[in-house]
């Protein structure tokens, strides 16, 4: 049986974590940021944790990783 490949795209814009989570980038920042608040703007910075319903889905993605 062929082995299991991993969507690359998947690849590029998630990361699983330690405990089997995934962390990825937020969506909402690339532009059009006048009419966001400062707190949304701050809060949008850096990684998030995904949605635990989406891990499932996520890990037949990424079955390497």
């Amino acid at each position: 049986m062929p082995k299991m490949k991993t969507k690359k795209s998947a690849a590029k814009r998630f990361k699983r974590t330690a405990n089997g989570g995934f962390k990825s980038g937020n969506s909402f920042t690339s532009h059009r940021f006048h009419g966001k608040t400062k707190k949304q703007r701050r809060q949008l910075r850096g990684l998030s944790m995904m949605d635990k319903s989406n891990v499932s889905r996520f890990k037949k993605m990424l079955p390497a990783k």
